[in-house]
């Protein structure tokens, strides 16, 4: 039987502890050394603390322009504003998938002082006659993030994409992204369409997982990135209960210069980002 469809690990490692906002501590998975980016997917944060002087001071107002951010809560709540009068409460269980377009101010602060704050930030590019359009918004409460079922003992929520006959709620544009966070119980496996260009990986976040069919297939620890390679399908098993992400996108393929909270495709853009949002433009 030919496994030349099915998508193996090429890179394999940890995110970097770092710290964001008003000192956050986090981790860094791709935005690192080791891993700057994957296209179109820039950066993905993980956060994770039940200690609230871990998390307590947010992430204070600060500016986007030429992407996206996708904030995936496991646990807790946090409550955005941005200049334009905007405002929405991400909680438990929900995401907001904010394109920012031009440019947006924004914070986004802990609406907590104990307790469990646990979730993920994706930063996802977009195409070059996209950056500059208007800033939107997409709060997705969990209640409209449908789960699919896999196989015997897998289940996903399904934030973006289409998964066994299930779309996900996110209204995606130029990069066709997919977000699934993924259950398996313990001694579950399952095969999980993909479209061959997309760049993919896999985030372990709780448990084990063995990504990769056959004599390919690769143990990923928790909290582990698994970079995965082209194919159609890919083969994930577990021995014990794990939870992952399994994130991809379509590539752009167009130059990328980023600074900051500004990505754009020349440094002239960049430049110009930063006089636009210093002179209150955004």
């Amino acid at each position: 039987m030919s496994n030349s469809g099915s998508r193996r690990v090429v890179w394999a490692g940890a995110g970097m502890k770092t710290s964001d906002g008003a000192g956050v501590k986090l981790t860094r998975v791709i935005g690192q050394p080791n891993l700057p980016d994957l296209d179109p997917l820039l950066m993905l944060d993980e956060f994770g603390s039940d200690d609230p002087n871990a998390y307590i001071a947010g992430f204070p107002e600060h500016p986007h322009r030429g992407f996206e951010t996708v904030t995936y809560m496991l646990d807790g709540r946090m409550r955005h504003r941005d200049n334009k009068g905007y405002e929405g409460l991400l909680q438990s269980g929900s995401v907001q998938w904010m394109s920012a377009g031009r440019g947006i101010v924004h914070s986004e602060m802990p609406e907590q002082d104990h307790g469990l704050m646990r979730g993920f930030q994706l930063w996802v590019n977009l195409p070059a006659k996209d950056k500059m359009t208007a800033p939107r918004y997409q709060d997705i409460q969990p209640d409209k993030i449908p789960t699919a079922t896999l196989a015997e003992g897998v289940e996903a929520k399904v934030l973006a994409g289409t998964v066994c006959g299930v779309k996900g709620p996110v209204d995606t544009g130029a990069t066709e992204p997919f977000y699934f966070d993924i259950h398996l119980r313990a001694n579950s496996q399952v095969d999980i369409a993909l479209p061959d260009g997309h760049n993919a990986f896999v985030y372990v976040y709780e448990g084990a997982a063995s990504v990769g069919d056959g004599a390919e297939a690769k143990l990923v620890p928790q909290q582990t990135i698994a970079v995965l390679s082209t194919g159609t399908k890919l083969h994930v098993s577990a021995a014990k209960d794990t939870r992952l992400i399994l994130v991809a996108g379509k590539p752009l393929r167009e130059p990328v210069a980023k600074y900051g909270p500004f990505v754009m495709n020349t440094q002239d853009e960049l430049r110009q980002a930063f006089a636009d949002y210093q002179a209150g433009k955004f």
